[in-house]
């Protein structure tokens, strides 16, 4: 193989709120953890049954860092992309220990925040998201815009709209 893809999508809930750290280099890094669940119906019982994975976060991105620090809280459903990373430490009782996060960098990864305006009870002001490879704050897609951000449609018969010039 000429190439290999790291790269993790997550739509989940933030498990914590986020906490922000200062590294040595004055670079900062926002750290959460977010609650992925998979939901099914077991076939024998017919009962419901859930599991629930925990993923570690660490954002690199100063962009991405700002917008989940202000408007990220625990329980707030979001979307995001990253890669795997996995470092070594050594705990407190003198173990080493391997840890796996997923980590947006520098320059890549995106954050969606899922949350609609008015759905969290601490009532943030944020519209949808922020993602570093679209570069910008808020809805892009027309098909995600409210009614009132739409467009409106030209007044007339849909016949005095069209261009009859087309030769077919």
């Amino acid at each position: 193989m000429a190439g290999s893809v790291n790269k993790v999508i997550l739509i989940g809930n933030l498990g914590r709120d986020p906490e922000v750290r200062t590294l040595p280099s004055g670079d900062r890094v926002v750290s959460f953890s977010v609650a992925t669940t998979e939901s099914w119906r077991d076939k024998n019982t017919g009962e419901r049954k859930d599991r629930t994975e925990w993923h570690n976060v660490s954002i690199f991105n100063e962009n991405l860092g700002k917008i989940a620090e202000q408007y990220c809280r625990k329980g707030s459903k979001i979307y995001l992309e990253g890669q795997l990373q996995t470092r070594e430490y050594t705990d407190k009782d003198g173990n080493q220990r391997k840890a796996t996060d997923v980590v947006l960098q520098r320059f890549r990864g995106e954050l969606t925040l899922l949350d609609s305006k008015g759905g969290r009870s601490e009532g943030g002001d944020y519209d949808s998201g922020y993602s570093q490879s679209g570069g910008s704050f808020g809805r892009s897609s027309p098909m995600e815009r409210g009614p009132a951000e739409r467009r409106p449609a030209p007044a007339g018969k849909l016949s005095d709209q069209l261009d009859d010039d087309i030769p077919f």
